[in-house]
Order: structure tokens, then C-alpha cells, then sequence
């Protein structure tokens, strides 16, 4: 449980649970997707916002360990309204074919919550051959969310409420390669670092919506886009391929790190409250507004950013 929080402008800190921040909104008649929701803050966010009303479509790679997820969150709220699709982010044909099936449903798209991750694995490449947080964090969920853009562009448009695209990143983008995103090295196996290589993806997390939030506002569509830092949270899958520290982050827990259900509360925040209504392209931490780095603010390296993932997922 996490033992400090002032409370910011909106009412919340860091103490603030994913229920807190969204008592009293109802999410009924709204439709989310929620990425990796088989674990972690993944799977409170699908629990919370499913308890707000809203009908979240959960996003995972392993089916299995998802309905189970599924069958206790039902379980608590025999009312939620789910459904499991899978996707692999590590795999651009896997989020191909999760696009296409999910515009063959006919299901409206208000909420995307660009969640999955994984953190600074040892140099490992996805099916695409793209260093695989890089891959995974950034490029998966960058053809995802192009993808299904006019899903939501249309869903806006029909139901007259604003659609919101949810990024979360986290502080770590702090730690990035010196020039943010190293565009000729993103496969330099002999200059990778874990933790600057996670660093880069959780910055080009931040530099999507940036960059998305910059074309709705030109082309006058009603959907926001934001990023955020969720805590630091020792229960979630981050750090398994770092059995010391994931041993060391669960000791120390209960002192000086997030719960789950305090880990999800800024998604759930962004996602659904009033107080979030019109704000985008804007990074949030504690259920508030927040500075990122001078790197996540410079549109230059968003608009190259942009560029090159659109190279690189048009390729493949």
C-alpha cells in the first residue's frame, strides 16, 4: 500500500484506487479495449471500468489465464459486460488480424487503453524482427491504434461522445537513450541497454499521443489522446526477467509502491473522468496532470517518430 499522496488538483493522489477516482460515473453504452488485461493493472482496469458500465473488450495474448480473469470478475459483477479476443502486440500480423476481426464485430470503439508492456527484457528481437520493447510497447500498439482509428473516428461522430485513447507510459521514459529514440540502432544489439531501450518505448509511448492528439485537433475529430505513469507496482509482470528485483520490489511493497487497484486508478481516471473531458495530449501521474521530460515535449521528434513507425508497420 502506498503510504504517501497529497492530494493534487483534482481531488486524487497517489494513494487513490481505481474505484475511488471513478465513484459515481457511469460508463454504460461506452465500449473499451483494454490491452493486456490478463494481469496487473491490465486486469483492474478491465475490472473497474466493467463495474462503471462500460463493455470492455479484453486484449490478450494468453486466452487461458484471461478467462480466468473473466470468470472472476463475473463473478464478483455477474452484470459486467466482457469479451476475450487475442492479440499478440509482438506481432503485427496478430494485431492485423485482432483489427480486422474486431471492425467484423460491428462493435462501436469509445475507450482504446494501450496498456501491455514488458520492461527491460535481455536483447530479444519480436516476430518481426523489431528489438522487442521497442516492437512490443511502441509499434504494436501504434498499428493497433491506426488501425482502428476509423472505427473510432465513427463511433464519435455517431453516438456524439467524445472518444479517448489512453497511453500508458511511464517514468521510466526518463531513462531513454540520450537522443530519445535511437532510429538507426532500434536493432543494436551491441549498444542495447534494458533499461534505456525500455526508457525509448515508454518516450515513444508519450510522443504517440502527442502526435495523435496534435491530427485530431487539425482535423476537428472528437477523440482525445493522453499518457501517463501508472507508479511503480510490484505485483504486475513487469519485471520477470528480473527474479533479484522482482523479489526486492515485492519486500518493499507494502512501503513504498502502488497496489494494483491504486496502479490502475490514473487509466481509469483518463479514461473516464469528467475532469479529463477536451484534455489531450497531455501526460498525467496520480490522477494528475504531470510533466514528462523535454524529450516527450519536442513535436520534431513525435512527427519523426510518426514517420518512422508508419515505414515500419507499412512494410510488414
Amino acid at each position: 500500500m502506498w503510504i504517501f499522496g497529497r492530494k493534487g488538483p483534482s481531488g486524487f493522489s497517489a494513494c487513490s484506487t481505481a474505484e475511488e477516482v471513478t465513484q459515481g460515473i457511469d460508463g454504460t453504452g461506452l465500449t473499451a479495449i483494454v490491452t493486456g488485461a490478463s494481469s496487473g493493472i491490465g486486469t483492474e482496469t478491465t475490472r473497474v471500468l466493467a463495474l462503471r458500465g462500460v463493455h470492455v473488450v479484453m486484449a490478450v495474448r494468453n486466452r487461458d489465464t484471461s478467462g480466468k480473469v473473466k470468470e472472476a470478475i463475473l463473478k464478483e459483477n455477474p452484470n459486467a459486460k466482457l469479451d476475450v479476443m487475442e492479440l499478440d502486440l509482438g506481432s503485427m500480423a496478430s494485431v492485423r488480424k485482432f483489427a480486422s476481426e474486431y471492425k467484423s464485430s460491428g462493435l462501436p470503439l469509445n475507450l482504446l487503453v494501450n496498456n501491455a508492456g514488458v520492461m527491460a527484457p535481455p536483447f530479444m528481437l519480436t516476430q518481426d524482427n523489431l528489438e522487442l520493447q521497442f516492437g512490443t510497447n511502441h509499434i504494436g500498439h501504434f498499428l493497433l491504434t491506426n488501425l482502428l482509428l476509423e472505427t473510432m473516428k465513427s463511433t464519435a461522430r455517431e453516438s456524439q461522445k467524445e472518444g479517448r485513447i489512453v497511453n500508458v507510459s511511464s517514468e521510466g521514459h526518463r531513462y531513454a537513450y540520450r537522443e530519445g529514440v535511437r532510429f538507426d540502432k532500434i536493432n543494436d544489439e551491441s549498444s542495447f541497454s534494458p533499461i534505456s531501450a525500455y526508457g525509448q518505448s515508454k518516450l515513444a509511448n508519450i510522443l504517440h499521443a502527442n502526435e495523435l492528439a496534435k491530427r485530431f485537433k487539425e482535423e476537428g475529430v472528437e477523440i482525445t489522446a493522453n499518457s501517463l505513469h501508472p507508479g511503480a507496482i510490484p505485483t504486475t509482470k513487469l519485471l520477470r526477467h528480473h527474479s533479484i528485483l522482482d523479489g526486492l520490489a515485492n519486500m518493499v511493497a507494502k512501503y513504498f509502491m502502488k497496489d494494483c487497484p491504486q496502479g490502475a486508478a490514473t487509466t481509469c481516471y483518463v479514461a473516464l473522468h469528467p475532469q479529463v473531458k477536451g484534455v489531450s495530449g497531455e501526460y498525467f501521474s496520480d490522477s494528475n496532470l504531470a510533466k514528462p521530460s523535454a524529450l516527450a515535449k519536442d513535436e520534431e521528434l513525435a512527427k519523426k517518430l510518426w514517420d518512422f513507425s508508419v515505414t515500419l508497420t507499412d512494410s510488414k
